[in-house]
């Protein structure tokens, strides 16, 4: 009696291990991407937000528009490549506050918006699954100086 219940019971041996490496990765391997997909959508979203911020900070200490749009222009720039993020892609809008027409207007206010597609890591280009992304948007107000262009 006693060999029929040894040789039942010796039919799982070794499986337990099999079944925990198998549901291990089975778990694992979604999390991981989870983790790299959120760590590259967080890091444009600081990078989009800096950006923003530094670009509404320079615009509204310049004399003239074209100036402003243009140190505006070089923050992003620098602020983006700080991120890794590519600046000829994200789209970048000025709204001002209360005359449009006259962005530096003393004790105006200017808002940088910019938007970004964050691409999904390691999707293959079947399907154009590689196309794939999240937007993500940042923006910034600044207010225009009582005596705008002064250090």
């Amino acid at each position: 009696m006693s060999t029929s219940t040894e040789l039942r019971d010796t039919g799982d041996l070794g499986s337990a291990s099999l079944e925990f490496l198998t549901v291990g990765l089975l778990l694992l391997v979604p999390t991981v991407y989870l983790v790299v997909t959120f760590s590259a959508v967080q890091t444009a979203a600081l990078g989009l937000e800096g950006a923003a911020r530094q670009a509404a900070r320079v615009f509204v200490r310049e004399h003239a528009v074209s100036d402003a749009e243009a140190a505006a222009a070089r923050a992003i720039k620098a602020t983006a490549s700080d991120y890794d993020l590519d600046a000829a892609t994200i789209q970048v809008t000025v709204r001002c506050d209360p005359d449009p027409a006259d962005c530096l207007q003393p004790h105006g206010a200017v808002t940088i918006g910019m938007t970004a597609t964050v691409a999904l890591p390691f999707l293959p280009p079947v399907l154009g699954l590689d196309s794939a992304g999240i937007a993500v948007s940042a923006s910034a107000t600044e207010q225009v100086p009582r005596f705008v262009g002064l250090p």
